[in-house]
């Protein structure tokens, strides 16, 4: 028997997707039941830290043999979602002394199991295995994770958990509505760090739509493999999450069936631990010539572009910061808009939720107003997997396209025919990466979107990185979904604030005065709600 699955609405813009009477009377039921619910308190725990690499390692030596002299931090991008799962894959299965993870979302689906299955199988070596997970989305997970800490070797923590009513989304909210304003703060940090040498970053949260392996809808995104000096400021990151107050041990939180033997051979069956691992269907190389990680590992050595990097995050107390300017003042979003200010010639951007604001619209008109080129990839009304927030970037569209920023929206029918960021098959299309690159030098790769949520609500994590190589391939990948996979977003002739959206069909240009590939009742809700969704609350 294997738990529910987990459901994922990729983002905590809307806490409450719920509607009519019978959930309304629900929602009051609860709360008058369960509405002061609160967390038990802290208990002492000893802090833990990162293991320090052990140089005769496999990985270590790998890192090793891979790097020039002198060289920062080393980096391949992973555009393409199974090669992106492959290589995490790939390290855990070689990591000899520890695996810390930090993700917003850990489903329990194919991927997730997958993922789960192969870390019971380092900690049964001897591997030491930290796992957090933000608490927003395991209601469909939180008793496979639990078992998982069963296994010697494991710890598994939550972020800003939920106290009570925890098996379903709505309940969770509705047992805590006195705590609502410490619960809509999530850790929206993707990482994942092997034997202290190699990590994983970027916008890939572990569930199947993350690596192309759904069958309904796919996220166009990006990670990057990094080794080097950037590896130890990860490290360092994911050690002040793990010991914050934030974060809570997960048999704290939720209650266990049975015994700890019980809990392990329930999380045998489930993740089928005797079955022979599933075998990735990898093509033979991805869209910027590489093969799979994999066998550059097995060879001992790596090809990678080199370049000087930082890694930085929001402080986890984040949540705890009384005014947006407090939050902001310690934010990512912050350091990524001092580095889009002091750019001299062009940026790119990609960012699937893009509400600008003030201070970005501030930011992108000091830069334009210099003669820096803006381009600017998001989602479209029919990719956006949350309307609301294209209702809030809509509002800011007319005054980009003013100021001179190129404006591209992504399309899910194009998406599913461009097979160079993946075999999307059938499924839909959404845009998920939140990079940049400024002036062709310096490369921006994380977990924040362009948006008041990630400025000041949840905690990101980013790395700048100076390298031209590196955004030359960046470039590449950007450039693939902006020419072949987007509308071109352009002022209506008419004069006014409304837009057309330009494709190409061949030689031939095509013109659209409405959201393109959006239903007649999407394009009307975008209408009557975007007026009165304040930015504030996407």
């Amino acid at each position: 028997m294997r738990p529910p699955r987990s459901f994922s609405l990729g983002r905590a813009a809307c806490f409450f997707p719920f509607g009519g009477v019978g959930n309304l009377c629900l929602l009051v039921l609860l709360a008058l039941l369960g509405g002061c619910g609160t967390l038990p308190p802290v208990a002492p725990r000893a802090p833990t830290t990162a293991l320090a690499p052990d140089p005769a390692g496999v990985l270590s030596k790998t890192v090793a043999a891979s790097t020039p002299p002198g060289e920062d931090s080393g980096f391949r991008l992973l555009p393409m979602g199974v090669y992106s799962l492959d290589a995490r894959i790939q390290l855990v299965q070689r990591a000899q002394r520890s695996l810390d993870l930090q993700y917003y979302v850990f489903d329990n689906d194919a991927t997730g199991r997958l993922l789960l299955r192969d870390l019971k199988k380092a900690a049964l070596r001897g591997v030491r295995v930290r796992l957090l997970v933000d608490d927003l989305y395991t209601a469909g997970s939180q008793q496979l994770l639990l078992a998982l800490s069963a296994t010697p070797n494991i710890e598994v923590r939550l972020f800003n958990p939920f106290c009570c009513a925890r098996e379903q989304l709505l309940g969770r909210f509705t047992a805590s509505l006195f705590d609502i304003s410490r619960l809509d703060h999530r850790m929206h940090n993707k990482l994942f760090i092997a034997d202290g040498v190699m990590a994983i970053a970027g916008g890939r949260n572990i569930a199947d739509n993350y690596f192309t392996l759904d069958p309904l809808q796919n996220f166009v995104d990006m990670d990057a493999l990094m080794v080097g000096r950037v590896v130890p400021q990860l490290a360092s990151i994911f050690d002040t999450y793990w010991n914050s107050e934030q974060v809570r041990p997960i048999e704290s939180i939720v209650q266990a069936p049975g015994d700890r033997k019980l809990m392990q051979q329930d999380f045998d069956e489930w993740v089928d631990m005797a079955a022979p691992p599933p075998v990735l269907a990898l093509p033979p190389t991805d869209v910027l010539g590489y093969g799979p990680i994999g066998e550059e590992l097995d060879a001992g050595r790596m090809g990678l572009l080199w370049g000087t990097a930082r890694a930085f995050a929001d402080p986890p107390d984040k949540l705890l910061k009384r005014t947006d300017d407090d939050a902001l003042a310690t934010s990512v979003t912050l350091d990524v808009l001092k580095a889009m200010r002091q750019a001299t010639s062009e940026i790119y951007v990609v960012s699937p939720y893009l509400i600008p604001g003030p201070r970005g619209m501030k930011a992108l008109l000091d830069v334009t107003g210099r003669g820096v080129k803006v381009t600017i990839l998001t989602n479209s009304l029919a990719a956006n997997d949350v309307p609301a927030v294209y209702t809030g970037y809509a509002h800011y569209r007319p005054g980009m396209l003013k100021a001179g920023v190129d404006l591209y929206e992504l399309s899910p029918q194009r998406t599913t025919h461009n097979v160079r960021l993946g075999m999307f098959g059938s499924s839909f299309g959404r845009l998920h990466a939140k990079i940049a690159v400024i002036d062709r030098k310096t490369v921006f790769i994380g977990s924040m979107n362009l948006d008041p949520r990630s400025a000041t609500k949840n905690t990101e994590l980013g790395v700048l990185v100076d390298s031209p190589q590196l955004a030359r391939e960046m470039l590449r990948v950007i450039n693939i979904s902006k020419l072949q996979s987007a509308y071109r977003v352009r002022l209506a002739p008419s004069g006014s604030d409304s837009v057309q959206w330009l494709s190409t069909d061949g030689e031939k240009e095509i013109i659209l005065d409405s959201e393109p590939e959006s239903s007649a009742w999407l394009r009307l809700y975008n209408f009557m709600v975007g007026p009165f969704v304040p930015d504030s609350l996407l």
